[in-house]
C-alpha cells in the first residue's frame, strides 16, 4: 500500500494501523496490558524489528573481553551499560548504534574486598552485594560511596525499590535496610530463611518481597516475606525436587512472578488466587540449569543457560523454544550470568565476554 501513492504512504507510516499488529508482536514495546512502553519510536519500526526476533534473524558481536574468569552481573539504563568486573562496576556508553561501546568507561564504582555478586540501579544509586558480606551504595553521577557490613558470609542478590533496600545471603538469611540518608547500614530486618537465599525481589507494590532459596532446606524455594514486619506471608509450590534451587526471580507486575533455577524450568506465577499456583512453565529442551531471565512485558522471553553460553528465546504463546543461541564453543563452555534487551539488541555476560545480539541490523 506505501508503494501506490504519497497519500497511502503516509497512511501507512502512521502509528494507529500498526498499534494492534505490535500488541501481538514480539518485542515491540508494549506491555500486557496494552501500555505503550516506547512511545517515542514509531510502532511500524519496531514491528519491522519484532519480525527479526520472531525468525530469529540478528548478528551476533563481541562488546568487551576479559583476561580472567568472572562472574558478570549488568544492567541499562538509558544509552548506559553497567557491568560489574571482579570487584568494580564499570559504566560504559552505547554508540548510537547500540551494538558497540565507547572503550573508555564513563565510571568505575569500586568499594568492596572481594567480587561483586550482583547490583540494581535505584534511585540514581548503584546498590551493590559483594563476596566480602557487605553491601556498597554509590552514587551515580557523584564520588558518594558508602560501605557497610551485612551479612557474615557473601551476599549473593541485592534489591531496592522505594528506599528498601532487600539482601539475601550464603549465611541462610535475609534482611531488609533503608536507603535513606542517616540510616543506612541501619537493618530493619533480619529474616531466618533457613537455606542459602539465591535470589531476590521486591514487589512493585512494595509491601512484600520475594525470596528464592537452594531448596535444600525446605520443600519450597520461593517464599513471600512482608516487607514492614518481615513475617512469612505465603510459599509458592510445594512439588520441588531437593537442590531445585531458584537462582533468578522477577516480578512482572504486583501479581504475576517469574522464575528460573536448577530444575530447569521457567516458571510463572500467579499471586491473585489464594492458591497462587504456577500457570505457566518451559522447560530448557537440554535440561540446564537457567541462571537468568528476562522479559519484555508482554509475549518475549528470554533465558540464559549453563552450558555453552546459551541464549534462547520463548514465545510465551506456547510452550517449544523458538530460538536458540550457543554463544560459545566446547572449549570456553560458560553459562550465560546476566542478559538484558531492548527493542533492538540482546546482551549477554559470560564469563570471559560481553556478547550482542543485534536484532536491528541482522
Amino acid at each position: 500500500m506505501a508503494q501506490v501513492c504519497r497519500a497511502l504512504r503516509r497512511v501507512t507510516s502512521c502509528d494507529p494501523p500498526w498499534r494492534r499488529i505490535a500488541r501481538a508482536s514480539l518485542n515491540a514495546g508494549f506491555s500486557r496490558l496494552g501500555t505503550d512502553l516506547m512511545s517515542s519510536v514509531p510502532v511500524k519500526e519496531r514491528v519491522k524489528v519484532s519480525q527479526n526476533w520472531r525468525l530469529g534473524r540478528c548478528r551476533e558481536g563481541i562488546l568487551l573481553k576479559w583476561r580472567c574468569s568472572q562472574m558478570p552481573w549488568m544492567q541499562l539504563e538509558d544509552n548506559s551499560l553497567y557491568i560489574s568486573q571482579a570487584n568494580f562496576i564499570l559504566a560504559y556508553q552505547f554508540r548510537p548504534d547500540g551494538a558497540s561501546l565507547n572503550r573508555r568507561p564513563l565510571g568505575v564504582f569500586a568499594g568492596h574486598d572481594e567480587d561483586v555478586c550482583h547490583f540494581v540501579l535505584a534511585n540514581s544509586h548503584i546498590i551493590s552485594a559483594g563476596g566480602d558480606g557487605k553491601i556498597g551504595v554509590h552514587k551515580i553521577h557523584s564520588t558518594f560511596a558508602v560501605k557497610y557490613s551485612a551479612h557474615e558470609q557473601e551476599v549473593n542478590c541485592v534489591d531496592c525499590k522505594g528506599n528498601i533496600i532487600v539482601s539475601g545471603s550464603r549465611d541462610r538469611t535475609a534482611k531488609v535496610w533503608p536507603l535513606t540518608s542517616g540510616r543506612l547500614g541501619q537493618c530493619l530486618h533480619t529474616i531466618q530463611t533457613e537455606d542459602r537465599v539465591w535470589s531476590i525481589a521486591i514487589s512493585p507494590l512494595l509491601s512484600s518481597f520475594v525470596t528464592g532459596t537452594a531448596c535444600c532446606g525446605h520443600f519450597s524455594p520461593l517464599r513471600i516475606w512482608d516487607l514492614n514486619s518481615g513475617q512469612l506471608m505465603t510459599h509458592l509450590g510445594s512439588d520441588f525436587p531437593p537442590g531445585a534451587g531458584v537462582l533468578d526471580v522477577m516480578y512482572e507486575s504486583p501479581s504475576t512472578l517469574l522464575s528460573c533455577g536448577y530444575d530447569t524450568y521457567v516458571r510463572y506465577w500467579d499471586l491473585r488466587t489464594s492458591v497462587r499456583k504456577c500457570v505457566m512453565e518451559w522447560e530448557e529442551p537440554h535440561d540446564s540449569t537457567l541462571y537468568c531471565l528476562q522479559t519484555d512485558g508482554n509475549h518475549l522471553l528470554a533465558t540464559g543457560s549453563s552450558y555453552y553460553g546459551v541464549v534462547r528465546l520463548w514465545d510465551r504463546r506456547q510452550r517449544a523454544c523458538l530460538h536458540a543461541f550457543p554463544l560459545t564453543s566446547t572449549p570456553l563452555s560458560s553459562p550465560v550470568y546476566c542478559l538484558r534487551f531492548t527493542t533492538t539488541h540482546l546482551y549477554a555476560a559470560l564469563s570471559y565476554n560481553l556478547h550482542v545480539l543485534d536484532f536491528k541490523n541482522p
